[in-house]
């Protein structure tokens, strides 16, 4: 049995008396393409982010590639790890939000070799290397010397994603990554996480684009109400989803 890069044990979780979390469960293998849809409200960013432990967890476990994330096991009881510990955790765990977050005084290459430089200490030449590899694989080598400002959103977004693999993560997360975009930009982000999931990257993807996760998702997971209401190959829970409300949500999306 090969280990799960992900593996989500009845996770909960609330913001003051709000449970926005109420038993979360998932399993990703290595190499699977996992997309979560649902509405507004449902929770999917929040589980999302409690993956790489940017929101801790109130009960359940979380487990990236056999570890658990932002604890450590004691005496049958859980410790929550020190902000640096949960640091190095999150160095196998590459995140792409709505918004870009890119650096706004750094160019593209810049914001590339920035993680690489500071967190695992590349030396400027190999960092620099690597940086114009990604920005090339990401269709962006022409405008390597472009700040943010320079760039339109989609083209933002594909340095996002380069500078997320720069750190060479096991494991991508995606946040909507194409919703703050204009439509006509949507295209050429998908197409970058396409090739991505072609080369094998294992990727949690929460996303409103129901013809990626139909062509590229191997599970499509819909949330509702903090909890999973269906999830199955994404062909088959797109084509005839077998709970209410999973129906209800793909008749207004669909």
């Amino acid at each position: 049995m090969t280990t799960p890069m992900v593996e989500a044990i009845q996770i909960h979780k609330s913001f003051g008396h709000v449970e926005v979390l109420r038993g979360v469960d998932l399993v990703v293998q290595p190499g699977e393409v996992a997309c979560v849809i649902g509405p507004s409200g449902s929770g999917k960013s929040t589980f999302l982010r409690c993956i790489n432990h940017l929101e801790t967890i109130d009960a359940g476990t979380m487990r990236v590639n056999g570890k658990l994330i932002g604890y450590r096991e004691a005496g049958g009881k859980l410790h929550e790890l020190r902000e640096s510990e949960v640091a190095a955790q999150r160095r196998d765990i590459g995140m792409v939000f709505q918004r870009f977050n890119l650096f706004p005084h750094m160019t593209a290459l810049e914001n590339v070799m920035e993680a690489p430089r500071t967190v695992r200490r590349l030396p400027k030449k190999q960092a620099r290397e690597q940086a114009m590899a990604l920005l090339s694989r990401v269709g962006l080598a022409d405008r390597c010397d472009n700040y943010p400002s320079q760039l339109s959103g989609g083209q933002q977004q594909r340095v996002a994603i380069a500078r997320a693999l720069a750190m060479e993560p096991r494991l991508m997360l995606f946040d909507e990554p194409t919703s703050a975009l204009d439509p006509e930009l949507v295209g050429e982000v998908l197409d970058v996480m396409r090739e991505l999931a072609a080369s094998g990257m294992t990727m949690v993807v929460v996303t409103h684009e129901m013809g990626f996760a139909r062509e590229v998702g191997d599970k499509l997971v819909f949330m509702d109400e903090g909890v999973v209401v269906e999830a199955g190959n994404p062909r088959e829970v797109l084509s005839s989803p077998r709970h209410e409300r999973t129906q209800a949500f793909l008749s207004k999306v669909l």
